[in-house]
Parts: C-alpha cells; sequence; structure tokens
C-alpha cells in the first residue's frame, strides 16, 4: 500500500514540474464531459465513448495521487441524466457496478478511501451494493478520497442540507440565527473535506452543470477542449501548471497561498 505522505509527493511533483509544492492544488474537482461525442465522432456507439472515459478515470486517479493531491471529485452521472435515452442509462448502471468492483485492487494498493456524493435513490441495487462494497473496504485507506458524484445535482445537495439545518431548528439543537456557513458546509456531502482549489472540465463547455455550487466559490477553472476519453496524465499536468501560475486573492488584493 502507498505509504508516501503528501507532503513528500507534493515536493516531488514541484521538482518535476518546476514549481513550488505550494502550488498543487490539494483538491481537484472535474466534470468528465465529452465521452459520447468521442465515440460518435470516430463512428463508434455512444456506450464505447463511456467504456474508455471509464479507462481514462482510474489512470487519472492514480496521477493524481502521485502529485499529493487530498480529494479528487467526479463528476460522473448528474441527476439530469435520467433523461437520457434508457438503454444508454441502463448500459451506464450496468458499468458503474462493474467499475465499482473492479477498481478495488488498485484503491487497496495506492492507498485510496472511496466517497459518494449523491442521492441513493434511484440508483438500482447492484450499483448500491458495489458503491457500499467499495467504500466498507476502501474506509481504512488514509491517503487521497476520491469523491465519485454519481446521481448528484449540487441544488439537490443544498436542499438536503438546507433540510436537515431546519430539522436540527425545530428539534431545539440549533438556533436559526446563530447559523453560519460552517454549518451548511458541515452538512453538505463533502462535509469536512477542503473546497476544491481547481475544478477542470473537460470538451470545451463554458458551465458548471450545477457541480459542487457552494464548493467551488472561489476555485480555478480550467478548461480543455479534450474529451474526456482523451484527457491524460500530461494534460492533468498542463491543468496543475496553469493553477500553480495563477494569484488567489479570495476577495483580497494580495495574492494567498
Amino acid at each position: 500500500m502507498d505509504s508516501q505522505s503528501f507532503e513528500e509527493k507534493r515536493n516531488a511533483t514541484g521538482l518535476r514540474l518546476g514549481i513550488n509544492p505550494c502550488g498543487i492544488p490539494r483538491h481537484v474537482a472535474i466534470i468528465m464531459d465529452g465521452n459520447g461525442r468521442w465515440a460518435i465522432e470516430r463512428g463508434l456507439p455512444r456506450f464505447k465513448g463511456h467504456e474508455q472515459g471509464a479507462k481514462i478515470v482510474e489512470a487519472i486517479a492514480r496521477h493524481f495521487v502521485s502529485c499529493g493531491v487530498e480529494y479528487l471529485t467526479l463528476y460522473s452521472f448528474s441527476m439530469q441524466n435520467w433523461k437520457r435515452p434508457k438503454e444508454e442509462v441502463d448500459f451506464l448502471m450496468y458499468l458503474y457496478a462493474a467499475y465499482l468492483e473492479g477498481i478495488r485492487p488498485s484503491l487497496m494498493e495506492h492507498n485510496v478511501r472511496l466517497k459518494h456524493l449523491g442521492r441513493r435513490s434511484p440508483l438500482p441495487q447492484t450499483v448500491l451494493d458495489a458503491l457500499d462494497e467499495t467504500i466498507r473496504q476502501t474506509g481504512g485507506n488514509t491517503g487521497m478520497i476520491l469523491g465519485l458524484a454519481l446521481n448528484y445535482d449540487s441544488r439537490t445537495e443544498i436542499v438536503d442540507a438546507t433540510r436537515a439545518l431546519a430539522k436540527e431548528a425545530v428539534s431545539g439543537k440549533i438556533d436559526p440565527e446563530t447559523i453560519k456557513e460552517e454549518d451548511v458546509s458541515s452538512h453538505l456531502y463533502t462535509a469536512g473535506w477542503r473546497d476544491p482549489d481547481l475544478v477542470i472540465r473537460t470538451s470545451g463547455e463554458m458551465r458548471v452543470s450545477n457541480y459542487l455550487l457552494w464548493q467551488i466559490s472561489y476555485a480555478e477553472f480550467y478548461i480543455t477542449n479534450l474529451y474526456w476519453p482523451q484527457f491524460t496524465p500530461n494534460e492533468a499536468d498542463n491543468a496543475i501548471l496553469a493553477y500553480a501560475a495563477r494569484q488567489r486573492r479570495f476577495g483580497d488584493v494580495k495574492s494567498k497561498p
């Protein structure tokens, strides 16, 4: 099992890329877009794009592990994606179940812990079983957290957090007048996580697609025209280099580390 610390990995990555290790994002969130278009442009059925996209996930996750990234959150399937043709959705659910089972040895080898972001219903039981077992098996790992946004919708996430806070207020556990940003954050699916430093979107689209709306309020963005099945570790390095060159002010006039 991978035993290197995050700091050791960031130092090594800084040397490799010629940047200060402080310039390496600790939380990367990716909108994996373009699987279907990648397949169609090659005269292939859309499901072939999803198959290839699933293969890319493992390679990119390993790369970010080696870079010392602490959280990698992947936008995999939104609640709006249920509108797609039934045949495509059914294949995606089959692919998720198979992928979540097949990736376990690699997650254990690289000390990665899997987490789920999203609502469980209406995910099929085969997917939930595979998801739960992978989360269970990797629960003791202490390296990078891999967040899988599956059946995810950011507005729904905020609604769920609001409902939870409202219940606590009604029961007298909290005073509504004292609710702070931290209280909202602690009721999101990413409770306890660092907010994303860098958001990567593939396929050249210029929108956030209802992804981590609360959490990415001060994130930096990297847009690439590559479709997700074309995304490589080299392009991931390009995203890190672009991020390292940014000045993050968080509303101030001075750059913040």
